[in-house]
């Protein structure tokens, strides 16, 4: 009496697909620095206000005006004293990274360049982007772009130092404004979106939107397979 095979089909694996670059919003999809602004405005209610002031600024003048001078006038504009700018500042070293970045990062490593774009003056970038142990291909502030994201220029400068095109590359957002920018560059986005921020009006949805970064490198893996 024949026999048949009835075992389950092997799985086909899906070969991999990294994109050539990954490009990074810094100050809030890789580092959690709302509870730095926090701590120098003295409560949550405080540094969310000042930084909302803060964000409206930097993103309301386009062209580069110092970062830690913008700072400072959301600080006096929403009633905090001198001191909150000046603590900031102090407790920049210490701002920490979302759980799951550093991972992220090595994991990304073999496979893809690396880049930060983010708005920030040129010291205090290069600082916080070293502290997250990552031999960076590309570190882009605002200040040496000459313009505040979500502005293209600063993106697309990021693009051309590590010399690949906007379709090649994929960004990892912390801020729903930084979908105005990517889309404009034509670069696919997925969205950390730790504290569940709405969408800016008028925003373009991003292709990807989560939480924490649990499901960033399965996307990134196979971002080819999906374009």
């Amino acid at each position: 009496m024949p026999t048949h095979d009835v075992s389950a089909p092997t799985a086909i694996a899906t070969p991999d697909a990294w994109p050539r670059a990954v490009l990074f919003d810094l100050l809030t999809a890789l580092l959690n620095s709302w509870t730095v602004w926090n701590t120098a405005a003295g409560s949550e209610t405080a540094g969310r206000t000042w930084r909302a002031e803060y964000l409206r600024r930097t993103y309301g003048c386009g062209a580069y005006v110092s970062y830690e001078q913008l700072v400072r006038e959301a600080a006096a504009h929403v009633g905090l004293p001198a001191s909150a700018p000046e603590a900031l500042e102090a407790q920049w070293a210490t701002l920490p990274a979302w759980d799951g970045a550093r991972e992220l990062l090595q994991a990304l490593r073999p496979h893809c360049k690396l880049a930060v774009v983010t708005n920030c003056s040129e010291k205090l970038g290069q600082q916080a982007a070293a502290s997250l142990g990552i031999d960076w291909d590309v570190v882009v502030t605002s200040e040496q772009a000459g313009f505040y994201k979500p502005d293209p220029r600063p993106y697309q400068l990021a693009l051309t130092q590590l010399g690949v095109s906007a379709n090649e590359a994929a960004f990892i957002a912390g801020s729903g404004y930084d979908l105005f920018g990517t889309s404009k560059v034509g670069m696919r986005t997925f969205w950390h979106n730790r504290i569940g921020l709405s969408l800016p009006e008028g925003a373009p949805a991003p292709e990807r939107e989560a939480p924490t970064l649990d499901t960033a490198l399965p996307w990134l893996r196979t971002f080819g397979n999906h374009a």
